[in-house]
This record gives structure tokens, C-alpha cells and sequence, in this order.
């Protein structure tokens, strides 16, 4: 916060600053508002000779007529209390010893304890009903010295009121009827004579009894009131203000436990002899020493470049309290006097505006209509004015008054904001000020009129030193960047503390009134620009331009209601520097280009970077031309087609010379070459350079955004004009460069791929001693010098084209090559390791193909066929039950029926327990339209369980719904049941007397499921399972097809024999159940 310049004047009421901006927004646009000191008029803090002597007096007779104990924070010596008054009042030494020495002359106060008795609670039942009528006798006892704890202490500790203090000195509570917690809430004041008389007694008696409370019941018709309970404190133990619960004392100790009392206390002066509490309301007097002490302790801080943190030092806050408590001020009061004295200190001096939340709070808790005096209503509403007018100055100002250099600006402004809400929505300001506007059009108003003032303090600071009319756009520039960051600001940071605070939109305020402001000036400057733009000039417009465009694209231009220019349509200002801007970009991009291809040697730049450097300087010089384009970014459509194919066309042409320019360089440097090799390496970086041409014009529709002009230009433009011009041609230019280094890349693949054929066919016939990783060395050695050589002379883009080409040559002949080997599982292990070690090369660990590349359904079908041809016959039944596994558990259907089981492994016996309960929806499969079915039970694969013979179950005649119930066990160990493979094969067939058994369905259950094999306890009831059966596939399994190719192997003939019996079955009642 600031204090205000000079020369105040009054500021108009509060009414009349909600006028109309749109009547002073033309006034402004055509001259700038003259400079006006207008500002609000402040209260001074500072008080006249004779008001500060009161107030000191006043101040010092607080101190001197202290009475009671000090609170636990507070200044205990008196010394220390007056020399604070001294320095806060600026009193010399001399003058301080005299108005001393006069206070203590005066008349002493008149002191009086302020008692009130709250409540009670937990009191005795006298009555028979449980209850009692208790009512309060209150009094102060003047005794003699009693040594304590004396029996004659104790027995005044235990003595009644009405027995120690004579009646016409005893205060009495109202009776409360039938209860045990009692609600008086009455207030008391006693008198306690002279300071003098009363210090004299607490210095004199030691065992004094300061103050008795007891409880008696209401009177009863016959008889004395009983005793409930007494508290007796002691005056010299009390401190200023006391507040607190006491336990009730017993006169025996019949019934310690009498309940509590809640009880205050306050030591006040009934009568004061000081100037000010003679002539001035109390409120008003604690009010003018609030503010005298806080404005020391103010500029105490400042004086030690300290921020002062709202917190009064223990001195001022012992002495505030003193005074608050002698004088009997209200909370109300107390906080109505801080609220006037901090608002208006506010004003003058640099504190935190959080101080006034609390007392704006209170006077709202306890505000009561019709409660203040007429003098008090217009003190308050002239603080209300005062601090309202103040605060909507500084938000006027708010961009130098809290600038964001000062980290705690935006929080000390949200704080401002904050205390104009909570005092503009409290009960006191809408009563006392009725008429004010609202806050949030007050303060949107101080906004605007802050905006207008800044941008005209801005346009005086750019003015140029030189008058032309280049400079006078360069500074126009510079007031517009300024403008550019004032926006950023409000929207990033001040933006969000008004609209948290005052639902208010800064940013909409600002930009509204900036953009009428800002186009004004720069009509006038394109106007004397005129037609005739020299390339300087052209410059700064074009830095201009872009620069506006900036303005505008950061909110929502207003629309142009009342003919008043704004910054709508700003971009036909500036058409006759169009065809400027254009040429200097292409002659720039040209120039650059021939320059780059004359210092080119056509070298790689690295080994990751195999263009040259020409190539470098062309894509800058393209992305240089396209970045002009988006700062361009024509609003007309149509024109903004025209300006798209100009560049298009100039990108286009300047590939074109590049391309000459380029070829002529090669044949330059090797005219005079020997080493073809050398030659070689200058044509592969010339094909490089040629892709990152490729790839440069291949990004000039997004550079150029040419699917957002499309849409722009599809109502004013023929359809398919675009696609004509722009898109045509830039195919063109793309399809002749991709056939350039297609042919190149080709090339070097056919001299390849015949290497590739030759070692493969060789790999098959090496001898059967040699192992598969020795035998296809020359085939990866081969490849590895010849990709090494490419890798180092093409760029990645050509590089994997290459090998593109290359793998899907080479995955076509391992293809024709495993097709003759299929029967011989040596040559299959060969090509199956010769693939994997191709996949590992071609892949690079990433530099080469990425796996979506490789893995192409060719690579995938070979490799499934040579895994399968390289396995063992062993190997491929247990690939097969593993399919045959996963096939059951993905079947849900029930259609060919089911079998429900139970199954459990007790590991202590190493046998498998199997519960065959029933089958169900069973196939018909004999004449009569029944079945009779059995279950045959094999452990499989047989090889892992060769010892143990298949089960069956009993035959069911004429039943499709067979209940079976019937166990088995096998003797086995645990080890091959867990192998993913090892399951118990359910084959369900129908017996037949005179021929072979057909086949219901087949069921598989995994075993390394089976409770028991999952984990380390035995189950206690093994679970129920249902498998739906299964027929085997019908268009045959590869697998299978493998295993009956290998005629010599018994195992595999036998396995596919059965296999075969099953599919032929399942194929004829599949056929019949189709039917």
C-alpha cells in the first residue's frame, strides 16, 4: 500500500462515479484525458496539542489506577507501562515528570467490582421432588487479619453470607424454580470504597475473604433456607477481568461435591477525573488512544524496515485492555473504536488491510438496529465512506499501488478486496449507507477509469525522442507489447483474486478498453504510412501486424455497435504491405539456399546424420517461410488462399533449384574423382538430402495449415480449386521425389537379395555334426557387412526402406525352403534359428525395423509352422493337450452335453481323487433315441503317466441323463500333475454291442488346478465342476497333420491314430446334429 500524493481534493460521491463508459470512450479515442490530482480525501491520524495532552492524560490515569492481577501476557510494572506511553506520545522527559506529577494530583477513581453470575451447574436436590428453588446472595466482607490456615480461617472459609456480611450490603439473585442447573445471568456492581482504603485492606489482612457466594433455597413456607454451597475468593487474587467456573464449597463435609457456579468479574471505575472522560464517550476516547498506539507501533516497524504484522506489542495490549476494562466498553464498543481507528490509519500508514476483518466481523456479530447514537451512526458511516472511497483509489491504481515486483502485492490487494466485501455486505453499512451503489459496479468502474489512465501514462513514457514517422511505429510497437503484458497480467494473476472475490472480469474490463485505445493509434499511424512501403517500413508494419494479432487472439473483440472504431477488421490497414512482406521472404529463403549449396561438400554430418549440410539450411529456410505464413494468417479468406498458393508456389520453385543446384555440386566434386567409391557415397548423400527434402514438403500442409483453410475457403471458392492448385501440385513434386528414391533404394536391394538366397539354400545342406547358431554364421556375417556399409551411407528414412525390402525378400524364401524340409526336423531347427537370429539383425535392437514391420503374418505363420516342424513328437502332444486345454476352457456351450465332477490331490498319499457324479444332455446316438453311455477316465499325456491304465465307469442303458457316482483314484505323484500340460481326459461314449463305441464328447480337466496341486493344505470337501464335452477341430489340427508325417515314430502314429478314430466320430454326429 501507498500513502496518497498531495494536493487531495474531495472525491464526488459514490453515486455518480457508476457512469456510462461508453460516453467517455469516445472523448478519450480523440484526446488524451488531461492530468487531474483528484484524489480522496484522507483523515488525518494526528491529533492537536491539546487533544494529544488529554488523551496522554488519560493514558497515564489508566496506568496509575490499575487494580487487580495482570493477565498472564500482560506488563506487570507500572514503570514499564509509562515509558512506553512516553515514546508512543513523543513526550520529552520534563513535560512527562510534570503531566505525572498532575495525574497523580487529580481525583482518584471510584472503583467498583462488576460482578455477574452466569449459571450453575450440578447443584444439590433439596426438595422431595430432586430439585431445588436456588437463588445467589453476593456481598464483600471487610474482616480483620486472620493468619491462614488458622481454624479461624477455615471456619470463615465455611461461614454463610448472611452471617459475615450485614444484610443491606448483600446483593440477591432471582429464584429459579425446580432445577438443578440454574440460568441467572444478572450483573451486579459493589462498591470497594477508595483505592487507598481498599489497597490499605489487602495489604493489612492476610486471610481476608474477598468475595462469599452461597446458594439457598427459595424461602419455604415454614422453616430456614437450606444450604447448598458458598465460594469465597479473595479481592487481591483476582485479576482485572476474571471469567471462570468454581466449585461450590460445603459448610460440612457431609456432601463434598455441590456442583460448579460460573461466575465474572471486572474491576471498573464508576467515576474518573480525567479531561477527556469528562467531555468525550467512552468509546471515543478508547478510539483515539487505539489509534495513537497503533500508529507508534506503525512507524516503529517502518523505522526498522519491518512490516508491522498486526499484532499490538504487550505494553500497548496491556494498556488498551486497562482502559477497555476500567471504562466498562462493551465488546461492541471495543470493536467499533479498533474498526474506526484501524480504517482510518489504513488511510495514512502501510499495514496489513487483514487487521480490519476482525473488527468489521464483530461490529456485524453484535450489531443491533437502533443501538448507536446519532453522533456514533454518522461517525461509522463517515469510515464506511472514508475507507470505501480509499480503497476503490487504490484498485484505480492498483498496477502501481501493488505492483506484482513485491512478491505479497496480489494477496495484500485480495485482502483490500476482501474487507470492502465484508464491510459493504454487513448490517451497518446497508443501514447506515442506504444509497451506496453496489461494490462490484464501483469497482469496475475504478477499473476502467485505472485502464485509461495507465495507457495514457504509457503513451507519454514512448514517446519517441526523434520525430519520423519509423520511429514513431517502433514506439507505437513498444506501447503495444507494454499493453500485450498489462493483459497477461490481469489475466494470469490479477484476473482470478476480482473474480474470486467480486465475481468481477478484470480481464473483459481491461481488453475492452485497451483495444478501442490501441486501434485509434494505429489507424492514424497506417494511415500516414500510405501505399508506399519501403522494406524497412515493411518490417516494422509486419512486427506490427503480427503483434496485434497476439492482441486480439488473447479475448473476444467487443462488437461494433455504435460505429466506434476497434480492433475488428484491423488487417485491412495494413493490405498494400502484403506484396512486400511476400517477395522479401522468397528473395531471403532464395539467397540463403544458394549460399548453403555452394559451401556444401556433400559429407555426411555424422554417423546419425547422413544428409549434408545444405539440406540442414533448406528445411530452415522452408520452416522460416512457413512461420511467416501462421504469423500472417490472412483473417479474409479468399485473399488468404491467394497468399497460401504464393507461398506454396515459392516453396515449391525453391526445391526445384535446389534440386539442380545439388546435382550440378555432385557432379562438380566428382568430376575429378578416381575412387568410385567416393562417388558412390556423394550419391547416396545426395538421395539423402533428396529424402529430407521429401520429408520437409511432405509437412508443408500442416506447417501451412491447409485443412483449416480449406474449411475457411469452401463458401467463397469453387469446389475442388483447392485440391487443383494446392494439393496437385504438392503431390506432384512429393511423387517425383519418392520414385527417385525408390529406384536408388531398389537397386541396392536386388545386389542383396541374391546373397541372402544363396546362403539360406546352403544352410540346408550343411552337415547334420554341425549345430544350427554355427551353421547360419555366413549368412549373418554376410548381412552384417553389407547392412553395416548401407547403414553408414543412407539416413534411416532410405536405410529402412532397404531393409523393408530385404525382409520381405528374405521371409519368402525361408517360406519356399521350410515348405521342401517339412519332414525333417533338423533342417526346421535350422531355418527356426536362422529366422530368430534374422529377427534379432533386421530389428537392431531398435535402430532397424520396429516389430510391426517384422512381424508381418508371413513372418508369424513361418515361425508357428517352424516351431511346430522343430519340436519333438513328445513336444507336439503336449502343445496339443495344452490346446485342447485352452479349448475347454473357453467353451461354454453345453450343446453336446456335460459331466460334473469333483476332484482333489492328498499330497500325504500322493493319490488323485476323482468323484464322477453325473453327465447330462447327452447326444441320442443310437436308433432308438437314447444312448448308453460310459466315461472313460485317462491321465494324458500318456507318456508322463505311462504306468497308470485308463478307467471306466459302469454302462447306463437308455439314458441320456446318466447318474454315475462313482469314484476313482490314481496313484500318482504330484510333480507331473503340474505341468500345464498333464490333464484327466473324460471321454464319454456311447457302447455299442455289435460295432466300436461312439464317440459323446470329450472333457479335459487340467490337473495343476485341481485343489490339493494349488496349494500347501489339503482340501477338506473338494469343490463340484461341470465341463461342458468337446469334439475335436473338424478341419484338422496342424499339430496333428505334423505328427502323422513322421512315419518312423510309433509313439506319434499310435497318439494319431486314436486322434484320428475321435475326429472321424466327432465329424459324423457333428454332421448329424447340423441336420
Amino acid at each position: 500500500m501507498a500513502t496518497h500524493l498531495s494536493h487531495p481534493q474531495r472525491r464526488p460521491p459514490l453515486l455518480r462515479q457508476a457512469i456510462k463508459i461508453r460516453r467517455r470512450r469516445v472523448r478519450d479515442l480523440q484526446d488524451p484525458p488531461p492530468q487531474t490530482n483528484q484524489e480522496v480525501q484522507v483523515q488525518s491520524h494526528h491529533f492537536s496539542s491539546e487533544e494529544r495532552d488529554q488523551l496522554y492524560e488519560e493514558a497515564l490515569y489508566t496506568v496509575l489506577h490499575r487494580l487487580g492481577q495482570p493477565e498472564p501476557n500482560h506488563v506487570k510494572e507500572t514503570s514499564e507501562l509509562l515509558r512506553y506511553l512516553q515514546e508512543a506520545f513523543q513526550v520529552q522527559p520534563e513535560e512527562h515528570q510534570q503531566m505525572l506529577q498532575r495525574v497523580g494530583e487529580l481525583e482518584k477513581p471510584v472503583f467498583c467490582l462488576k460482578a455477574t453470575v452466569k449459571q450453575a451447574k450440578g447443584i444439590l436436590g433439596k426438595d422431595v421432588s430432586g430439585f431445588s428453588d436456588p437463588y445467589c446472595l453476593l456481598g464483600i466482607e471487610q474482616g480483620v487479619g486472620v493468619p491462614e490456615g488458622s481454624p479461624v480461617s477455615r471456619h470463615r472459609q465455611k461461614a454463610v453470607v448472611r452471617h459475615t456480611i450485614p444484610e443491606e450490603q448483600t446483593h440477591r439473585t432471582q429464584v429459579k424454580s425446580q432445577t438443578l442447573n440454574p440460568v441467572w445471568d444478572e450483573t451486579f456492581i459493589l462498591d470497594l470504597d477508595t483505592v487507598e482504603s481498599v489497597r490499605q485492606k489487602l495489604g493489612e489482612l492476610t486471610d481476608l475473604h474477598g468475595l462469599r457466594r452461597i446458594f439457598k433455597e427459595a424461602r419455604k413456607d415454614k422453616g430456614q433456607d437450606d444450604f447448598l454451597g458458598n465460594v469465597v475468593l479473595k479481592l487481591q487474587d483476582l485479576r482485572c477481568r476474571e471469567d471462570q467456573w468454581y466449585p461450590l464449597e460445603p459448610c460440612t463435609e457431609t456432601y463434598p461435591d455441590r456442583g460448579r457456579c460460573h461466575l465474572q468479574f471486572q474491576f471498573i471505575h464508576k467515576r474518573r477525573a480525567t479531561a477527556a472522560s469528562r467531555s468525550q464517550p467512552s468509546y471515543t476516547v478508547h478510539f483515539h488512544l487505539l489509534q495513537q498506539l497503533v500508529s507508534h507501533e506503525v512507524t516503529q516497524h517502518q523505522a526498522g524496515s519491518t512490516s508491522w504484522d498486526a499484532s499490538l506489542s504487550p505494553q500497548g495490549a496491556t494498556i488498551l485492555f486497562l482502559h477497555a476494562t476500567q471504562k466498562d466498553l462493551s465488546d461492541f464498543h471495543q470493536s467499533m473504536a479498533q474498526w474506526l481507528a484501524y480504517s482510518r490509519l489504513y488511510q495514512s500508514l502501510e499495514f496489513p488491510s487483514s487487521c480490519l476483518l476482525h473488527p468489521i466481523t464483530s461490529i456485524e456479530y453484535q450489531w443491533i438496529q437502533g443501538r448507536l447514537k446519532e453522533e456514533q451512526r454518522e461517525e461509522l458511516a463517515t469510515s464506511f465512506t472514508s475507507l470505501l472511497a480509499y480503497g476503490l483509489s487504490l484498485i484505480r491504481k492498483f498496477r502501481s499501488v501493488f505492483p506484482l515486483s513485491v512478491s505479497d502485492s496480489p494477496s495484500r490487494l485480495q485482502s483490500l478486496l476482501r474487507v470492502l466485501v465484508q464491510m459493504c455486505k454487513t448490517k451497518a453499512f446497508g443501514e447506515l449507507c442506504p444509497d451506496s451503489v453496489p461494490l462490484p459496479q464501483l469497482v469496475a468502474e475504478a477499473l476502467r477509469m485505472g485502464t485509461v489512465e495507465w495507457f495514457h501514462l504509457m503513451q507519454q513514457h514512448h514517446q519517441p525522442m526523434v520525430q519520423g514517422i519509423l520511429e514513431a511505429g517502433k514506439a507505437l510497437l513498444s506501447l503495444v507489447h507494454d499493453v500485450m503484458g498489462d493483459l497477461y497480467q490481469c489475466r494470469h494473476t490479477w484476473n482470478k483474486i476480482f473474480h474470486n472475490v467480486l465475481k468481477i472480469d478484470l480481464f473483459s474490463v481491461a481488453f475492452q478498453e485497451l483495444q478501442w485505445l490501441v486501434a485509434k493509434r494505429v489507424q492514424d499511424h497506417t494511415a500516414a504510412v500510405g501505399n508506399l512501403v519501403s522494406p524497412d517500413m515493411g518490417e516494422s508494419l509486419f512486427q506490427l501486424y503480427v503483434t496485434l494479432k497476439e492482441l486480439c487472439q488473447l479475448g473476444p473483440v467487443p462488437s461494433d455497435s455504435n460505429g466506434v472504431l476497434a480492433l475488428d477488421g484491423f488487417h485491412r490497414w495494413f493490405q498494400p504491405a502484403i506484396p512486400s512482406w511476400l517477395q522479401k521472404t522468397y528473395s531471403v529463403a532464395l539467397e540463403r539456399v544458394q549460399r548453403a549449396v555452394q559451401m556444401d561438400s556433400l559429407v555426411p554430418l555424422g554417423e546419425l546424420t547422413k544428409h549434408s549440410t545444405s539440406a540442414v539450411d533448406l528445411s530452415t529456410c522452408f520452416a522460416q517461410i512457413s512461420h511467416t505464413a501462421r504469423q500472417l494468417d490472412w483473417p479474409d479468406p479468399e485473399e488468404a488462399f491467394m497468399i497460401t498458393v504464393k507461398f506454396v508456389e515459392d516453396t515449391c520453385r525453391l526445391a526445384l533449384v535446389y534440386c539442380s543446384l545439388i546435382k550440378a555440386r555432385a557432379r562438380e566434386l566428382s568430376a575429378g574423382q578416381k575412387d568410385q567409391g567416393q562417388a558412390a557415397n556423394m550419391l547416396c548423400v545426395v538421395v539423402n538430402d533428396m529424402e529430407q527434402l521429401r520429408l520437409v514438403i511432405h509437412k508443408l500442409p500442416t506447417q501451412l495449415a491447409w485443412e483449416a483453410l480449406e474449411q475457411r475457403v469452401g463458401a467463397v471458392l469453387e469446389q475442388g480449386q483447392l485440391q487443383n492448385t494446392l494439393h496437385a501440385q504438392l503431390q506432384g513434386a512429393l511423387a517425383g521425389l519418392g520414385h527417385e528414391i525408390r529406384t536408388g533404394v531398389r537397386t541396392l536391394a536386388e545386389q542383396l537379395e541374391v546373397g541372402i538366397a544363396t546362403h539360406i539354400q546352403k544352410l540346408i545342406g550343411v552337415k547334420e555334426s554341425v549345430l544350427p547358431e554355427d551353421a547360419i554364421l555366413p549368412l549373418m556375417k554376410f548381412l552384417e557387412v553389407k547392412l553395416r556399409y548401407m547403414n553408414t551411407n543412407l539416413v534411416q528414412e532410405n536405410f529402412s526402406s532397404l531393409l523393408t525390402l530385404l525382409w520381405t525378400h528374405t521371409l519368402t524364401v525361408l517360406v519356399e525352403v521350410a515348405s521342401s524340409q517339412r519332414s525333417s526336423s533338423l533342417a526346421s531347427s535350422r531355418l527356426k534359428e536362422a529366422l530368430q537370429n534374422l529377427e534379432i539383425c533386421f530389428h537392431a535392437e531398435g535402430c532397424g525395423l520396429p516389430p510391426e514391420a517384422l512381424h508381418t503374418a508371413t513372418f508369424q505363420a513361418l515361425q508357428k509352422d517352424l516351431e511346430l516342424q522343430a519340436a519333438s513328437s513328445r513336444e507336439l502332444i503336449q502343445k496339443y493337450f495344452c490346446s485342447r486345454i485352452q479349448q475347454q476352457a473357453e467353451t461354454t456351450s453345453e450343446q453336446l452335453g456335460a459331466v460334473t465332477i469333483k476332484a482333489s490331490y492328498r499330497a500325504s498319499e500322493q493319490k488323485l481323487h476323482v468323484e464322477l457324479l453325473s453327465a447330462s444332455s447327452l447326444l441320442p446316438l443310437d436308433s432308438n433315441g437314447s444312448s448308453d453311455p460310459f466315461v472313460q477316465l485317462t491321465l494324458e499325456p500318456r507318456h508322463e503317466f505311462p504306468e497308470l491304465a485308463p478307467r471306466e465307469t459302469q454302462k447306463h442303458k437308455k439314458e441320456l441323463h446318466p447318474l454315475f457316482d462313482e469314484t476313482f483314484e490314481f496313484l500318482v505323484p504330484a510333480e507331473p500333475c503340474q505341468k500345464a500340460w498333464a490333464c484327466l481326459l473324460f471321454t464319454v461314449l456311447d457302447h455299442d454291442t455289435l460295432g466300436a463305441d461312439d464317440l459323446e464328447g470329450e472333457a479335459f480337466l487340467p490337473l495343476c488346478r485341481v485343489p490339493g496341486l494349488t496349494g500347501c493344505e489339503e482340501p477338506s470337501e473338494a469343490p463340484q465342476t461341470r465341463l461342458p464335452l468337446t469334439y475335436p477341430a473338424p478341419n484338422g489340427d496342424p499339430i496333428l497333420q505334423l505328427l502323422e508325417s513322421r512315419k518312423s515314430d510309433r509313439e506319434a502314429q499310435a497318439f494319431i491314430k486314436l486322434r484320428r478314430q475321435r475326429a472321424k466320430q466327432a465329424s459324423q454326429h457333428a454332421s448329424q446334429l447340423g441336420r
